[in-house]
């Protein structure tokens, strides 16, 4: 179903936060309990029981109040906000990628958010051709009306926040909005507050780990219309960006390079592969202009008003199909739809499972509705 934003007030949105905090809740997870009871408060007050349903010795444990609201207020206190995914204006573009954010932080202006948004990432060693080009893309892609997002690394995401500062950027960081990383962009990130925005999923005062980076990347292609790759080596984080940019049905370009240069193998590899390859800002305008003209199409909602709250299924049942969908499992991740066929059971009755086996740690879900076992 579509989303149907909506105003909540203060204590509506630090629920969203106490979920969102929770032990073993990431995003997905977050919407299938969503899904699953109808409402904010419900899903607070019993996942703790689905956690012990499906297998956990003890049950997760669920932010308090007091917590959520020390979050907010140090977020306040550094003129910054929370904003909620049910709420008009969380980025519509980031709203509809399969696992988004429940509540984003934001510093500097939200409005920048709503905007039409470009990816410009690279490498972090980028040459001073790379950068140069950044830049200029940047720029050209500002004039255009368009925001320039990036994740304010230094190289290539450095130069493309630069070029784009007074038209509107957005920097995605790995931590909290309010760690800067790395320290030699302290001062760049200062413009950017002030002019552009800054956000992060991660609570205020998040020092960024390895693990940070690549739910970072996923939301500076999630927020955009489309990712442009300058400089790249194999296997580097950028191409994760692109990836994903794919895998939300988004466009990907590619600068090409010399083959001599290893930060251009991995652009050179993305066109080998499909990427449109760019050599300006205007390359970039017209590869987005369907996007450019009209909305996403009607976005994917990872909340339904339909879902299996609305039916209910005794112990009885569940007890039986508990065995059933954990023999079908496996460490390939498997759909929802397969585990229906195979186990000869309701998607009701394998989704409610499914949450129950997740919240105990004991399954993964993956993109595409996909589910294996942890090893």
């Amino acid at each position: 179903m579509p989303r149907a934003p909506r105003p909540i007030g203060d204590d509506e949105r630090l629920e969203w936060l106490r979920l969102a905090r929770s032990e073993g809740v990431g995003p997905a997870t977050f919407f299938a309990l969503l899904n699953h009871f109808g409402t904010i408060a419900d899903a607070i007050g019993r996942a703790p029981e689905l956690s012990i349903r499906g297998g956990r010795s003890r049950a997760i444990r669920i932010a308090s109040k007091d917590e959520a609201r020390r979050e907010a207020d140090a977020l306040a206190a550094a003129g910054g906000r929370l904003i909620a995914w049910c709420e008009g204006d969380y980025p519509e573009p980031l709203a509809a990628i399969h696992d988004p954010p429940p509540v984003i932080a934001v510093l500097g202006d939200p409005r920048l958010l709503s905007g039409r948004c470009v990816a410009v990432v690279g490498a972090r060693n980028a040459s001073a051709a790379g950068r140069r080009f950044a830049r200029e893309i940047a720029a050209g892609l500002g004039r255009a009306g368009l925001t320039v997002v990036s994740g304010l690394a230094r190289g290539i995401d450095a130069a493309a926040h630069d070029g784009s500062l007074e038209t509107g950027t957005v920097a995605v960081v790995a931590g909290g909005v309010d760690n800067i990383y790395p320290a030699e962009n302290a001062e760049l990130y200062g413009r950017i507050a002030a002019q552009g925005a800054v956000i992060s999923e991660q609570p205020f005062g998040t020092k960024p780990t390895a693990q940070h980076f690549p739910r970072r990347n996923r939301l500076i292609s999630g927020l955009s219309l489309g990712t442009v790759v300058v400089e790249a080596a194999e296997r580097s984080g950028s191409l994760i960006t692109a990836r994903m940019a794919l895998e939300q049905g988004r466009e990907v370009f590619a600068v090409p390079g010399s083959p001599l240069d290893p930060r251009c193998k991995g652009t050179n590899d993305l066109i080998r592969r499909g990427a449109t390859l760019i050599e300006g800002a205007q390359d970039v305008i017209e590869g987005l202009s369907g996007m450019l003209r009209t909305p996403l199409a009607e976005p994917f909602s990872p909340y339904s008003a339909d879902g299996p709250s609305h039916w209910n299924i005794d112990e009885k049942t569940l007890s039986y199909a508990r065995p059933r969908v954990l023999e079908a499992l496996g460490p390939t991740p498997v759909t929802v739809d397969d585990l229906v066929r195979e186990c000869q059971l309701s998607p009701a009755v394998v989704l409610t499972v499914l949450l129950e086996l997740e919240l105990a740690g004991r399954v993964e879900r993956h993109p595409g509705s996909r589910f294996s076992l942890v090893s």
